[in-house]
């Protein structure tokens, strides 16, 4: 999925304001935050909630395109949780807003329910 989505990424934004792309693939792992173990999640999300944020972000200065997307439902060990890539025009520009964005899906998008 991400590499589709570069490779979309750089058919599709202008070369003068894309000069990276950051991409995130997080997955369920074996051990919970408090270092418990986990054996698996149950995830779901806000949809219009992540596209109200796709969309704000977008909107600022230096980012060229965001693409993400949200695996919902009963996931297993090394299942993908999320995929996620901000392409921009610097640094500056890209990862502040890749950190930001990552972070809001985690604490008021996502619901996950380790198991």
């Amino acid at each position: 999925m991400i590499d589709q989505w570069i490779k979309e990424i750089k058919k599709s934004c202008p070369p003068d304001i894309l000069g990276m792309i950051l991409s995130h693939n997080g997955i369920v792992r074996a051990t919970a935050k408090n270092g418990g173990k986990v054996q698996a999640m149950n995830l779901s999300y806000d949809k219009a909630k992540l596209e109200a944020a796709v969309h704000e972000f977008k909107k600022r200065e230096g980012i060229a395109d965001i693409k993400a997307w949200i695996n919902e439902g009963h996931l297993k060990i090394g299942d993908d949780i999320m995929n996620v890539c901000v392409a921009g025009r610097f640094r500056k520009d890209v990862l502040p807003v890749f950190q930001e964005l990552i972070t809001m899906i985690k604490t008021e998008i996502v619901t996950e329910e380790e198991i």
